[in-house]
């Protein structure tokens, strides 16, 4: 997550969050469909309307912008196949009591000259109106979905569809300058040669270039075969952990990855990704548009964005105030609510470990929030594999704001919560990816939750405190009155854990 974290009082620490709130309790269920040129795909968001679930979530690749640069006209059998692909998502909104659906067409739809005639056949078949929006539009939906995720972030959005790319500047929370070109892989399949196709991939992008100006910040990529390629790149690595949001790359590894595709055997490669033929048949021009893009561009890092225009249509409905709230705290504090044993607990427990990280910073105290926030909400899991349960919770959930080597630390403390030693765990693999001072880092904070879990209070009768002394290495426990009766032989021996990870003395004392 890129910037500071947001100053005021409903935020820091543990403000009243906002899913509940009259202003946005209308998002907890929003549905959008969006009308590519490759796919058209139905998502309903649930749950904490900064940082929703995916309720619903399905696509069907139509591909109605097959051939459209050599006819004109939406391929016909994508055009048959969208119709029923309509049909069947306007039946489950009706069922889900989706109120407000948004629906928008991109390029295909918009460039057809029978674009028109197929938002009426929608029309009379399914009742639904389909809002065609053009290319500058589109950039700025999709950079407002990556906004959704990264709030504050800065640098350049890229979007590419199946008969378009476009790029739009983000800044400060805002989307900027925008530019739109028919760089998708439908549209350049009509170029017969290799060296055609990049004659006409660069005289798009000094173009577009042109109108935004020189970009050296971060990228962002938004798009399924986008994903596709990261997917690959992952592959190609030997990456450890197979999430593609916030999945990071390099100008040296989008050269090598278009390398190592143009020579592939594509169909052993998509198996091997688990990518569909009809996503993989696009992936060899998406690559080239890729590579010459990075000729164009010199940004620090590229970063892989899950959210884009249908993201970017749910970040539309938000009020400011929303905007602004952190999405992975947001997401967690709607997780203890729903899940914990114990809702509330999660900010008694942030307050009890905080002693031991003096030094935290802005974005390693969000971490640690959200992990007392989830500590306790995979408690009806067999207690033999909460731990595993905890893992896979941080690793593939639904989070925004959370780099990889964030998730892997949230993983890792809240696995310690539930067990003393990670040896033999799925989560080795992907220890690479954390400094030695984190993987202690996220140790110490998951023995203390697991200590710290001992110690439940109900928020009214005082509670017992951690301190640290690092000079000293003593940690130190105050027990109150009230408290101490909690201190029984699981929560010594708990104690005495944590003690050891810090290779500290203990000082005990009852107040």
């Amino acid at each position: 997550m890129d910037g500071d974290l947001p100053a005021n009082n409903d935020w820091d620490p543990f403000g009243r969050p906002l899913f509940d709130d009259v202003s946005t309790r209308a998002l907890h269920r929003v549905g959008v469909i969006d009308v590519g040129s490759n796919s058209v795909r139905f998502v309903i968001f649930d749950g904490a309307a900064r940082s929703p679930a995916y309720f619903f979530n399905e696509k069907v690749m139509c591909g109605l912008g097959t051939g459209l640069g050599e006819t004109g006209h939406l391929h016909p059998e994508g055009r048959v196949r969208a119709v029923a692909a309509l049909a069947r998502f306007a039946a489950i909104a009706k069922t889900a009591k989706i109120q407000d659906l948004s629906i928008v067409a991109t390029a295909a739809v918009r460039d057809a000259s029978d674009g028109a005639a197929f938002r009426d056949e929608i029309k009379e078949v399914t009742g639904l109106d389909i809002w065609v929006i053009d290319g500058r539009e589109e950039a700025r939906l999709s950079a407002q979905g990556v906004l959704l995720g990264w709030p504050g972030a800065y640098g350049l959005v890229c979007d590419i569809g199946g008969s378009s790319l476009e790029l739009a500047e983000i800044n400060g929370g805002r989307v900027g300058k925008r530019s739109t070109s028919p760089l998708g892989p439908l549209k350049l399949a009509s170029f017969e040669s290799r060296e055609d196709r990049k004659d006409e991939i660069d005289l798009h992008l000094a173009r577009m270039m042109e109108e935004l100006g020189p970009q050296k910040d971060r990228l962002f990529l938004v798009g399924g075969s986008w994903r596709a390629i990261a997917r690959i790149d992952m592959e190609r690595r030997g990456y450890p952990l197979h999430v593609l949001h916030e999945y990071r790359m390099t100008d040296d590894d989008v050269q090598a990855v278009a390398e190592y595709i143009a020579n592939a055997d594509i169909e052993a490669l998509r198996q091997t990704c688990g990518i569909s033929s009809a996503r993989m048949s696009l992936v060899p021009l998406a690559s080239e548009v890729l590579a010459r893009l990075m000729k164009h561009i010199k940004p620090y890092d590229i970063a892989v964005s899950a959210y884009g225009i249908r993201e970017g249509l749910l970040y539309e409905q938000m009020p400011q105030r929303l905007r602004d709230r952190d999405p992975l705290v947001e997401a967690c504090r709607f997780a203890e609510k729903k899940d914990a044993r114990l809702p509330g607990f999660g900010k008694r427990l942030y307050e009890f470990v905080m002693p031991l990280f003096p030094h935290a910073d802005a974005d390693r105290r969000r971490i640690i929030k959200a992990a007392c926030l989830l500590h306790d909400v995979t408690w009806r899991a067999h207690p033999d594999y909460r731990a595993e349960v905890c893992f896979d919770n941080a690793t593939r959930a639904n989070l925004g704001g959370l780099g990889h080597a964030d998730r892997v630390f949230l993983a890792l403390a809240l696995m310690h919560r539930y067990r003393n030693k990670r040896e033999g765990s799925r989560i080795e693999p992907m220890l690479s990816l954390l400094s030695d001072d984190d993987l202690h880092a996220a140790e110490v904070l998951g023995k203390a939750m697991r200590f710290g879990a001992m110690l439940w209070n109900d928020g009214e009768t005082e509670a017992a405190t951690l301190s640290w002394d690092a000079a000293t290495t003593t940690l130190g426990l105050t027990l109150t009155k009230q408290s101490q009766p909690l201190y029984g032989e699981v929560a010594q021996a708990r104690f005495a854990s944590l003690a050891g990870a810090l290779n500290a003395e203990t000082d005990i004392t009852v107040a």
